[in-house]
């Protein structure tokens, strides 16, 4: 064989090696990740032949398959689907999946490891292999009375049972039918997403634990005053609070809502500061705390931190390294702070459970198709983010907020609850966030609660002591009258 012909000999063995390594790589080490694709049309077809176990609340299930008459055998079904899609997401043999139809996928499909010995009954019997019911810790009641609160204004509830880390309710508004997406008509789906995608309002994103995050606005108070109270300080300490204060190397200065006067002679009670949630005391309390006590409280109640309920969760984030002008504004929930509704949510339950922070989850009990347990969730404590006489100070602050702060509007008859009110400045040119954080009872707390109306649902002058508190006393009523009755 002369020298060129030798040559290409060894380049084409070469090439068969990189087309026989590559295919190896691909069939075998990626294949269990391909597989699990939701983009992967072919493994939808597949999984779409066999019966995909329901998805349950309250003991009904809320989506499940029905038999059809088609190549797919199966069509998915949601009922009360826009109430649940923030949970369930969607399940397209276009658009693969989201929400727990993601997340549960080898149980629902019925290829979870968990469940080998039931293919393996299955296998045997010559029966057609089944998904688990995947149980859910919603709250039908709850759920459908914080979306009924909500209507069709931009924004989210999240509700938790503070002992447990339970979520009771996850509503987010806008939201759409999962069942648009699920039909088998390729032109019905694609036109039904692409509607969906170019709506403005984004009904795909589930705002109550993803997508954009939000400033806390004065909600974030409450973390500051747990690192006061943590740091020596009292209820009772008094704090220096001007009409305005200046910000440090800067020609800038913070205000209060609406140009109010927090205090006569310029110092308030921590307190007082909270009831009326006065800015400039809480900037200047900022400052004197530093960044670093600041920075690891809120880490002591869940920022940063990547959750996975099992829906992955947009983790809240902190201002990097900020300066002495940048603290003050962060303290008052401004600046880079930001939260999901389900942060400050945990924020409340936390404080409502002495100080313990459970890890908050969705998914409740897992069942094989013989109704055997095939695992349940156990609470988990997450954090210790306040030691519990802080949180009962801090608690009796909160309950001064609503009965005689900014929180009036979250008032039950007989019930003490504690809350606290936050109206959060977008940097845009248009109203602010409103916030309602809370809990009740105050001393035994059934739920902790958060409530976000995006943009004041673009009403003017609006706060979260006047459009998101009465959302949430909504809520928590439902609650206690159904802790009342065992039924929660």
């Amino acid at each position: 064989m002369n020298e060129p012909a030798r040559r290409l000999s060894v380049i084409v063995l070469l090439l068969f090696l990189a087309l026989m390594g590559s295919a190896s790589w691909i069939q075998v080490l990626d294949a269990e990740e391909l597989n699990q694709d939701p983009r992967n049309v072919r493994t939808l077809y597949r999984e779409y032949g066999n019966f995909r176990g329901p998805i349950v609340v309250d003991g009904e299930a809320v989506v499940w398959s029905d038999p059809v008459d088609d190549p797919f055998n199966f069509q998915r079904t949601y009922a009360d689907g826009p109430l649940y899609a923030s949970a369930t997401g969607f399940y397209s043999i276009v658009y693969g999946r989201s929400g727990l139809e993601q997340s549960e996928n080898e149980l629902l499909s019925g290829t979870a490891d968990a469940l080998f010995w039931t293919r393996l009954g299955n296998l045997f019997a010559g029966e057609q292999q089944q998904g688990a019911s995947v149980e859910t810790t919603l709250n039908g009641t709850l759920q459908r009375v914080a979306a009924d609160q909500l209507g069709d204004r931009p924004g989210a509830v999240v509700a938790l049972e503070p002992s447990t880390g339970e979520i009771l309710a996850m509503v987010t508004s806008p939201t759409y039918d999962p069942a648009v997406l699920a039909s088998h008509s390729t032109a019905e789906v694609n036109s039904a997403y692409e509607e969906l995608v170019n709506q403005e309002d984004g009904p795909l994103v589930n705002r109550a634990i993803a997508g954009d995050t939000y400033p806390p606005g004065s909600t974030f108070k409450l973390v500051v005053s747990a690192a006061a109270l943590e740091s020596g300080y009292t209820p009772e300490t008094e704090l220096y609070a001007p009409e305005e204060l200046e910000l440090p190397g800067t020609s800038a200065t913070i205000g209060n809502y609406l140009g109010e006067v927090c205090s006569p002679d310029d110092y308030m009670s921590l307190q007082d500061a909270l009831r009326i949630s006065c800015n400039t005391a809480f900037a200047d309390l900022g400052m004197s705390l530093g960044w670093g006590v600041l920075e690891r409280k809120a880490t002591d109640f869940g920022w940063g931190e990547e959750l996975d309920i099992p829906l992955p969760v947009t983790a809240s984030r902190l201002p990097e390294d900020p300066n002495e002008s940048q603290v003050a504004m962060s303290s008052i929930g401004q600046y880079n702070v930001r939260a999901t509704p389900l942060q400050m949510a945990m924020v409340a339950a936390a404080i409502g459970n002495d100080g313990t922070l459970m890890r908050p989850y969705l998914v409740d009990t897992v069942r094989a198709p013989d109704l055997q347990v095939v695992s349940t969730t156990e609470p988990e404590v997450m954090r210790e983010s306040m030691t519990r006489a802080d949180s009962d100070d801090l608690t009796d602050m909160m309950v001064e907020v609503v009965n005689n702060g900014s929180g009036r509007g979250a008032q039950i008859a007989g019930v003490e609850v504690a809350g606290k009110t936050g109206t959060a400045e977008t940097g845009r040119d248009t109203p602010p966030h409103a916030w309602f954080v809370s809990f009740a009872p105050a001393d035994d707390p059934a739920i902790a609660i958060a409530v976000i109306i995006e943009e004041s649902a673009g009403q003017s002058g609006s706060t979260g002591g006047t459009i998101a508190a009465p959302v949430a006393k909504a809520v928590m009523e439902e609650a206690l009258r159904l802790d009342a009755e065992g039924d929660l």
